[in-house]
């Protein structure tokens, strides 16, 4: 039976970081001489069972990054419309891409579904969407981007204070050198890019192997995509988007209250919106959405699925790329499956 990354043993629990002491890497660095890493490391001790020192020689081997604070201070660049966002990943070549990948891990796949209940071409679209299938996973070690960002990035601090507690939890947790695990410039890792608390809550060891290891073990990065989906809400078979008619009256105060489905189709109707297609019935709840589109705008109704997706990404944008590219690569896996078959006779 797989186990998730919280489930660890007493003796990694209770003793932190010896891999550390015992290769002699204590010495002093810029980070562990401040007050307010003084006070992190105190912290840690007081609230998670850490020595002090041993947060601090950790602390002391991280390097302040110019270039992460650059990059996270950056003004964001102008937001793309739908039209120019889809372009980006909705591509042959990521299509093509997410069906060699399925095919790579077809077993696994087929297993992590079965167990999570999450289609497989969810999954791989989500990957390819983060990580183009694991090529771009981030080069920086994550020590130094959340350290950086920790103590040196005053307008969000606290979230990456926090996220360097639960980095170092699960580097004890996991039995992993944190000095070595890498990751973006904001400290996202592995092939689906989960940030330090989000490992901890969803990482999945499905191999059994003692180490959830989202970086390098397909299967474990799989089965942690998954787990992130059933853990927030997924359901199986379930639809994600429809494409919505709106009368010209329509009731614009639906627009822009969040990805969580509020209304019945049945209350939606007498407000002007309506799905193009049947079969959706009256009861199911849903959003409505508007994205500028090659035509014009275009308006969509988000099902809870459809938020599901938005708990990973909280972008509208992001959610029906890759709800689009995962139907694109069910079709592409289809019809390559079809073409084995009937060169096979």
């Amino acid at each position: 039976m797989f186990r998730t990354s919280g489930l660890v043993s007493l003796t990694r629990r209770f003793a932190p970081f010896l891999w550390l002491v015992a290769s002699g890497m204590v010495h002093a660095g810029e980070y562990d001489q401040r007050e307010d890493v003084q006070a992190f490391a105190q912290e840690m001790q007081e609230r998670h069972g850490f020595k002090k020192a041993d947060v601090l020689a950790v602390l002391a081997q991280a390097e302040k990054k110019q270039n992460i604070l650059d990059a996270i201070a950056r003004p964001a660049e102008k937001a793309k419309p739908w039209k120019e966002y889809r372009k980006i990943f909705i591509t042959d070549a990521r299509i093509e891409g997410g069906v060699d990948f399925w095919l790579t891990h077809e077993e696994t796949l087929k297993s992590v579904s079965e167990r999570y209940q999450v289609e497989p071409e969810m999954i791989v679209a989500i990957i390819g969407v983060e990580t183009s299938y694991g090529k771009n996973t981030g080069s920086y070690r994550v020590i130094d981007a959340l350290s950086t960002l920790a103590f040196d990035y005053p307008p969000r601090s606290p979230f990456f204070r926090q996220e360097l507690q639960n980095f170092l939890l699960l580097a004890r947790e996991q039995n992993q050198n944190p000095l070595t695990l890498t990751g973006s410039y904001a400290g996202a890792m592995g092939y689906g890019q989960f940030m330090p608390s989000s490992y901890r809550h969803y990482a999945a060891d499905f191999n059994s192997d003692g180490f959830a290891d989202i970086w390098k073990n397909t299967s474990d990065a799989i089965a942690s995509v998954a787990n992130y989906f059933k853990a927030h809400g997924w359901k199986q078979g379930e639809p994600v988007l429809a494409r919505a008619n709106i009368s010209p009256e329509f009731d614009t105060s639906l627009l822009g209250s969040g990805f969580k489905p509020q209304y019945s189709l049945l209350e939606l109707a007498p407000r002007g919106v309506a799905p193009v297609v049947g079969g959706l019935g009256t009861s199911r709840k849903a959003v409505l959405i508007s994205q500028e589109g090659d035509y014009g705008t275009e308006y969509w109704l988000g099902f809870d699925n459809f938020y599901t997706i938005t708990r990973y990404n909280n972008s509208s944008m992001y959610a029906m790329a890759a709800h689009q590219l995962a139907d694109a690569i069910k079709s592409q896996h289809e019809l390559r499956q079809k073409q084995a078959t009937a060169a096979a006779r």
